[in-house]
């Protein structure tokens, strides 16, 4: 959204808003998924719905980075700090694609929840890039953190041979990792030890309520 108004980039903003929660990823991905050609050896039932409810909410956290992203960067004060965070989005929309993918492989929906994940995450994303760019690449660095995290328990909770979720969630964790060093070497600040508390709580609400709606 580059040499844009004020006014123009509100639309665009809004426009992404409309495309990314009511949109099918389905084969928009840029690359390729990672679980590929992988058998899908899941035939439990219980274990089908328990990888449904990870995987919906790994699309629904990607939903908030979407709107993350395009909030912080209709507020960046640098036109750097806000091509990086576009192109960071723009390379997120694969884990999009691929997230609902699994869930139509497990006869599974995305949370009914969406349009609050963006609306809500689009409003933190915003404040962030006003408080400043080293600010706001600060709270991308401790987002990317928390996901990390959060992805590594869900490599711990899914069933040991279901290696088509478990591809898809490892190359996600490794986007994730890098898009966290990205804006680390950026200039990022480390973020009060308060302002971290609050988002793990507000990620933990949105995780919990996601994995079922």
């Amino acid at each position: 959204m580059r040499n844009l108004s004020p006014i123009d980039r509100l639309i665009a903003s809004a426009d992404n808003a409309l495309r990314t929660v009511h949109s099918t990823w389905i084969g928009r991905s840029g690359r390729a998924n990672p679980a590929g050609n992988i058998p899908d050896t899941l035939q439990d039932e219980a274990e089908r719905r328990h990888a449904a409810g990870l995987m919906r909410v790994n699309h629904a956290g990607e939903i908030a980075a979407q709107a993350l992203y395009a909030g912080q960067a209709l507020t960046a004060r640098d036109e750097a700090t806000r091509r990086s965070m576009e192109q960071s989005a723009v390379e997120e929309e694969d884990h999009l694609a691929w997230c609902e993918e699994r869930l139509q492989e497990l006869d599974a929906r995305p949370s009914m929840l969406a349009p609050f994940w963006y609306m809500g995450s689009f409003t933190i994303g915003a404040l962030a890039g006003a408080a400043g760019d080293k600010w706001s690449l600060g709270f991308v660095s401790e987002t990317e953190r928390q996901v990390e995290s959060h992805l590594d328990s869900h490599l711990e909770r899914i069933a040991e041979h279901d290696r088509r979720s478990r591809a898809i969630i490892e190359l996600m964790k490794e986007d994730e990792i890098r898009h966290g060093q990205k804006a680390r070497d950026a200039g990022a600040v480390e973020l009060p030890d308060a302002v971290k508390k609050a988002m793990g709580l507000v990620s933990k609400v949105m995780t919990t309520t996601a994995y079922r709606f």
